[in-house]
Order: C-alpha cells, then sequence, then structure tokens
C-alpha cells in the first residue's frame, strides 16, 4: 500500500509544479495573449472543487496538492486579467 500512497505524491508533486514555469515566466515577460481566459478560468474552478471535494471528505493531500496548485494556477488567472 505504500507504493500507492508514493504514486500518489509524485503525480500531485507533478502536477502541482507543472504550473509553476508558466507563472514564471509570466511574471517576468508580462507576456499572455497566448493563453487561454477560458481555459484558466475552468481549470482555476475545477481545482477551487477539488479543495472543497478534499475538505468534505478530509483527505489532506488532496487538499494540499491542489490547495498549491489553486494558488499557481490562480495567479496565472490574474495576471492573464491584468495584462489582457
Amino acid at each position: 500500500m505504500e507504493w500507492i500512497t508514493a504514486i500518489g505524491l509524485v503525480a500531485a508533486t507533478c502536477t502541482t509544479i507543472s504550473f509553476l514555469p508558466q507563472a514564471v515566466k509570466i511574471i517576468k515577460t508580462k507576456h499572455t495573449t497566448d493563453l487561454s481566459l477560458d481555459m484558466y478560468s475552468i481549470l482555476t474552478m475545477g481545482i477551487f472543487l477539488w479543495v472543497v471535494y478534499g475538505i468534505l471528505i478530509k483527505d489532506l493531500p488532496i487538499v494540499i496538492a491542489n490547495t498549491i496548485s489553486l494558488v499557481f494556477a490562480g495567479t496565472i488567472l490574474i495576471l492573464k486579467i491584468r495584462y489582457k
């Protein structure tokens, strides 16, 4: 069972940090024209709902991973709106 948890933790880490390079690039360049506002709006809402779901079922790994993802995706969404 520990290897299943390890796979989940690696998956959560990969999907969570995947937003970091995009966020850093936007912060540095202030260029967001190639990003879809609709996509990041829907994605941010979905991640928010994953956080709510994790809280409701009391699953800390879901809450932690998705809270971090929400910060990154939310930052990208805010910058997309700001630099539109």
